[in-house]
């Protein structure tokens, strides 16, 4: 099968489209022919091995997952013996490790029905960024009706979902991105909106009963200026950022978790993973009309390097997508 393959650490450029063996699904396993995928900053960190602290996870000399891609969406091949529920045929959503391919294999609890109103592209948009943005308001922040809730990063593929999540929740939200995303955020039901670039959040005296980081550009201070005295602030990994540290964004976790026992607001890390509940959730959110994801553009497979290009050179509005 053709798939988008990585042997080393670096930029875009070690990327190869080449042919591989087609994956063969474990007991516990999905193998799905994927129709399309989406980029993610994921991609782009786990490209570069960086921050340099997360190859223990990624793989300590080269990628240990050698087929980039997260999110997927397709039609099941094959089930694992231990697989009930799905069968060949079905339409799904999901991730997994290695997307960027005609076929990719998924653990049964990370693979759901597709929404039936989506197509395959707006489908595949949704698991990794739509699962950190339900999991940072509904579980992490506990977003109620009636709360000020702010978005720092609005426009991006979590930003998106997280915008029109919080109106779903019956909060007024306030949505933070750049002078070009401006009417973006606004069509996606943000109350307030605050270009970046004219104005620091930060800095403006009004204070938010969450805060949502998304980005990981101001300090701990910072942000918890713009968090009410009994708010919580929610941090999570960051975006695609200039690169080359040991610990990138989760310098922030680190000193959240000194001054969090300390400290009056709710200081939150933001660790979302994916399960059939979770995208059974969102899936109704989508189909419900509550939450509709935004495409920014796509691209062809044998392209995929030049869509996390894009995503890592442009900072992509929402999400791009790779077509199968």
């Amino acid at each position: 099968m053709k798939a988008v393959v990585q042997d080393r650490y670096g930029s875009a450029d070690t990327l190869e489209f080449r042919d591989i063996d087609q994956p063969v699904p474990a007991a516990d396993e999905v193998l799905v022919r994927v129709h399309a995928a989406s980029v993610n900053a994921y991609d782009w960190h786990y490209m570069h091995g960086d921050p340099k602290l997360a190859r223990a996870v990624f793989g300590l000399s080269r990628p240990k997952a050698r087929v980039r891609g997260r999110d997927f969406a397709g039609r099941v091949e094959a089930v694992g013996s231990g697989v009930t529920g799905l069968k060949p045929g079905d339409e799904v959503y999901g991730e997994a490790d290695g997307a960027f391919a005609e076929f990719v294999c998924a653990k049964d609890g990370m693979v759901g029905p597709k929404p039936a109103n989506l197509t395959f592209e707006q489908a595949a948009a949704i698991p990794l960024a739509g699962n950190t943005a339900l999991i940072g308001l509904r579980d992490v922040a506990r977003v109620q009706p009636g709360q000020a809730v702010l978005v720092n990063g609005a426009s991006g593929g979590v930003g998106t979902f997280a915008v029109q999540l919080a109106k779903a929740y019956g909060a007024e939200v306030t949505a933070v991105c750049s002078t070009r995303n401006v009417d973006l955020v606004r069509s996606l039901g943000a109350d307030h909106v605050i270009d970046y670039t004219r104005e620091d959040f930060t800095r403006s005296g009004r204070r938010h009963d969450v805060v949502l980081d998304l980005v990981g550009n101001h300090s701990l201070a910072g942000f918890r200026r713009a968090v009410a005295p009994t708010g919580a602030l929610v941090l999570s990994g960051g975006g695609v950022y200039e690169g080359g540290s040991l610990v990138g964004p989760m310098g922030l976790f680190f000193k959240r978790q000194l001054v969090a026992p300390f400290a009056r607001q709710r200081l939150l890390e933001l660790s979302a993973r994916q399960t059939k509940a979770t995208l059974a959730a969102l899936c109704e959110l989508a189909e419900s009309g509550k939450m509709t994801p935004v495409v920014e553009r796509t691209y062809p497979l044998s392209e995929a390097a030049e869509a996390i290009r894009y995503l890592e050179v442009e900072h992509a509005r929402a999400k791009i997508v790779v077509t199968v």
